[in-house]
């Protein structure tokens, strides 16, 4: 038995390829050239217009972010300590929850409407008065001596608000994997855990990856929002030296590292769901 040759692209294929990489690169040049024009003509607009001097005072100061930048970048590490651990959270109850809404038969019922609720509740809910609840009510409770930290609240709050969300991702996902699969596993022996687990999940899981992707990037920019229970993190470390320097430029430092941790994710983002669109419109080669 000799190998299979490799398919060879026809004429026809190599001069489309030939066409889209000419267009591509077109379109490359002229979408930089555009950016370019575009940008002068912002930042002429902007350097023209009569209270520049006075904005650029106030909140782009290169000597304010300086002194602002120690205090600013040590809240954000705890910023990104408390999405660590919301995500964490966030992956494990939403899980939980969407494989409750998805049980079948009349005895779970009770099950589904508990997650069903909670998912109405808190998808319901602003997160900031989800943080004031949680913030001033869990301590108002006495369960512990000392007041939990700010930051531990704060994280409760976010596993609360965005795992409502993530499992009614995950649940879609789960609902989109087609019957089969399910009856397949249980023909061969699975339990309904072992079939969620090992056959269900896993295809649920890349379907809804772009979609937790942006749920892990708006958690991201909410995470800020713990300072509104004392916790010390980017943003009120910006508060604090804006006050001190009577100046907005710490605020600016604040909100451009926010982008810059969430640049990475964005473009991971990106890149997955147009690889996923490539496979999925794959054809056979002309």
């Amino acid at each position: 038995m000799t190998a299979p040759a490799p398919a060879v692209p026809s004429e026809l294929e190599l001069g489309r390829r030939r066409y889209r990489r000419r267009q591509t690169a077109r379109s490359v040049l002229v979408a930089a050239a555009s950016t370019v024009v575009f940008a002068l003509v912002v930042w002429l607009t902007l350097v023209n217009t009569p209270g520049w001097a006075a904005v650029q005072g106030t909140f782009f100061d290169p000597s304010v972010a300086a002194r602002a930048w120690p205090r600013v970048f040590q809240g954000l590490l705890l910023n990104l300590t408390v999405l660590v651990f919301a995500a964490a959270g966030v992956l494990v109850v939403s899980i939980v929850i969407a494989t409750l809404r998805t049980l079948r038969g009349p005895v779970f019922f009770p099950l589904r409407a508990i997650a069903a609720g909670y998912t109405d509740v808190f998808r319901g809910m602003p997160l900031i008065i989800v943080l004031y609840l949680v913030g001033f009510g869990i301590p108002g409770l006495g369960f512990t001596d000392e007041r939990p930290p700010a930051a531990v609240l704060g994280t409760v709050a976010l596993v609360l608000v965005y795992s409502a969300y993530v499992s009614e991702v995950f649940r879609a996902g789960i609902e989109a994997v087609h019957p089969s699969q399910r009856l397949a596993a249980r023909s061969l022996g699975l339990s309904h855990a072992q079939s969620m687990r090992l056959v269900i999940l896993p295809q649920a899981v890349r379907k809804v990856t772009p979609a937790l992707m942006n749920d892990l990037v708006a958690m991201q920019k909410d995470v800020g929002l713990i300072s509104v229970l004392g916790a010390v993190d980017a943003v009120r470390a910006a508060q604090i030296e804006t006050a001190a320097a009577f100046n907005f430029t710490p605020y600016v430092l604040a909100g451009l590292l926010f982008v810059l941790l969430a640049l990475p994710l964005i473009r991971l983002t990106d890149w997955y769901t147009a690889r996923m669109r490539r496979r999925e419109q794959m054809g056979a080669v002309v």
